[in-house]
């Protein structure tokens, strides 16, 4: 029987199929210090991405030719946003004056959420991947929410009479990654009614680490598809993506 690899070339390959922090080996009773180096980078990674202001005119630039709007949460500052989650689920009342009303089949909200920098890197991509998808789709023009959480989702959707909402937002940041995007999709969203377990979630979108634009952008648009077909998500809807028929459908 062929000899396995030996301790100190068994690290090396089992970290090249994870990001998670691996035989770091010790210096005394601490770690290396590159790694506690490397700890204290991620941290304030993690940090910054939390506290980085948003910037709505990076989204829209990169969204050319798709109109956008700009709206508020009822948080009216990144402290408070922080301090009150409940006001970062509903809408400034003076910007749900200023939006479009439709009909709409769908309305795509880039929330800034935990992550600014995921938005900023990932979430225009993200709308178009996904919106080359659904032919035939009546889809809302793309709002940009300050200060917002995932139900941001369902007041915006309300006000605009668009049948489902994506919000697609900034993931709260790890020791591993700190812009991660998340999509979350609802039929029929009602704002205080709705609850996460009548959401889909697509999580880790965040090339070449994550879920890549093309894969997310598929499971989300066959989520789409079949959620309007029977009426509902959640729970209730399944991700049916990998299966070869739909694929089909979507190429």
């Amino acid at each position: 029987m062929a000899a396995g690899p030996e301790p100190d070339e068994l690290w090396p390959l089992l970290r090249r199929h994870t990001q998670a922090r691996i035989g770091l080996g010790r210096a005394g009773s601490g770690l290396p210090t590159r790694h506690r180096l490397g700890l204290q980078a991620a941290h304030a990674a993690a940090r910054d991405a939390v506290h980085s202001p948003f910037a709505p005119e990076v989204v829209a630039a990169a969204l050319t030719g798709m109109p956008t709007v700009r709206v508020r949460s009822a948080a009216g500052d990144r402290l408070t946003y922080l301090q009150r989650p409940d006001l970062g689920r509903r809408l400034d009342p003076t910007d749900r004056a200023h939006l479009p009303v439709g009909p709409w089949d769908v309305v795509f909200v880039v929330a800034d959420g935990l992550s600014s920098r995921a938005v900023h890197e990932h979430a225009a991509a993200m709308v178009r991947a996904t919106t080359t998808r659904l032919p035939g789709w009546r889809i809302a023009p793309v709002v940009l929410a300050e200060q917002a959480r995932v139900a941001l989702g369902d007041d915006i959707a309300s006000a605009m009479g668009a049948t489902m909402a994506v919000v697609l937002v900034g993931e709260r940041p790890g020791m591993s990654a700190a812009d991660s995007l998340g999509a979350y999709l609802t039929y029929r969203p009602t704002p205080g009614a709705t609850t996460d377990a009548d959401r889909n979630c697509l999580s880790n979108i965040r090339p070449p680490l994550g879920l890549s634009y093309e894969t997310a952008a598929t499971k989300l648009a066959a989520l789409m598809a079949r959620g309007r077909e029977l009426g509902l998500t959640g729970v209730e809807l399944k991700d049916e993506s990998d299966h070869a028929d739909v694929l089909d459908r979507l190429r």
